[in-house]
């Protein structure tokens, strides 16, 4: 058994492992396990090409990314200003931006993990060219990009895509890691994110992927079971701010990251992935790092990792494995997609 406190550096906040915990007897619901049969094509689908979308507009006959603005925006250009004014101590004000989804292919049954490298790559040249666009307006302070992928974290639509927030506000993780790498970097004079990569390497056990110019690895600090950073070497505030070079190496690591989630289980692998870029907000941000990191639920094939009484009543995260274990049954299946794995042997 194994009762260890582990200090995440980028969240100032402890991380309990108990690993041990992952194999308690467990008598609660279950994930069904059976992969779905999804179509290439699905005239329901409000995202695949041709179709009409709730709003009334009607998709055109895209052949690679698609980026149109969200029907049902959590945050508007246009939110209402005139907001009655709350009672005692409270605050309120108008929930601004603009909301946008990125579809990645025309296929509905396509997942990151099988894009191709040319595709990956054109689909991180978008995510560039949209935080470009819109962190450049005065009245945006961040953009979030994110996907949500599978049941497992409430998707109801399999089509691959991802959603951007671009928001008068910034959202407060980010927010959090803002203010702590640059008070860190005012302390050390060194990109905190730079040293995380080097004890990493150091270590060497968690580290998924790498090449020349990006890197990836479950952190020593992993909050749940197979948590995986993807980082650029060199300290970007955000992935526009990456070479063409450097875009082309963080794809492959990325790719290959989706790859071996797959593998794990032969299954779409669920998670929350997040795109952790600097703030638009005209502030400086030294020593901020962009990164994605991605959040999976399941901590075995059919099992969620609950968040309950640590977590929400207590605030601090217990991960009932260890990073190391999991690091090292991602980096034992083969980085071939599983669905793929005849095709290339066959032009082997």
């Amino acid at each position: 058994m194994t009762w260890e406190q582990r200090w995440h550096p980028l969240r100032e906040e402890w991380v309990v492992v108990a690993a041990h915990r992952n194999n308690r007897p467990w008598v609660g619901g279950t994930l069904e396990g059976q992969e779905k049969v999804i179509p290439e094509y699905d005239p329901g689908c409000p995202l695949c090409p041709r179709n009409t979308r709730v709003s009334g507009a009607t998709n055109p006959d895209y052949a690679g990314v698609f980026v149109f603005d969200n029907d049902a925006p959590c945050v508007g250009p246009k939110a209402p200003r005139d907001l009655p004014r709350p009672a005692g101590i409270y605050r309120n004000g108008p929930a601004e931006g603009i909301a946008r989804v990125v579809c990645y292919t025309p296929r509905h049954d396509m997942t990151l993990a099988e894009l191709g490298a040319g595709q990956v790559e054109a689909l991180l040249a978008c995510w560039q060219e949209q935080y470009r666009d819109l962190g450049s307006r005065p009245e945006v302070n961040h953009v979030l990009m994110f996907e949500n992928k599978g049941e497992a974290v409430g998707v109801s639509n399999p089509h691959p895509h991802c959603q951007i927030y671009a928001t008068n506000f910034v959202f407060k993780t980010i927010e959090n890691e803002a203010a702590i790498s640059k008070r860190y970097w005012g302390e050390n004079r060194r990109v905190l994110m730079e040293d995380i990569i080097a004890s990493e390497r150091e270590d060497g056990r968690r580290i998924l992927a790498e090449n020349d110019s990006a890197i990836a690895f479950l952190p020593y600090f992993a909050r749940y079971a197979y948590e995986t950073f993807v980082v650029p070497k060199q300290p970007h505030g955000s992935l526009a701010d990456l070479s063409p070079a450097e875009l082309r190496d963080f794809s492959k690591v990325l790719h290959e990251v989706q790859v071996r989630f797959d593998n794990l289980w032969k299954m779409p692998f669920p998670y929350v992935m997040a795109l952790h870029q600097a703030p638009t907000d005209g502030k400086a941000h030294e020593g901020f790092h962009f990164h994605i990191e991605f959040h999976p639920p399941l901590r075995k094939p059919n099992l969620l990792k609950y968040l309950a009484g640590p977590e929400v009543g207590g605030g601090s995260f217990l991960s009932d494995t260890s990073p190391e274990e999991k690091a090292a049954e991602l980096r034992a299946v083969p980085p071939v997609h599983y669905r793929h794995a005849g095709e290339v042997a066959a032009h082997a």
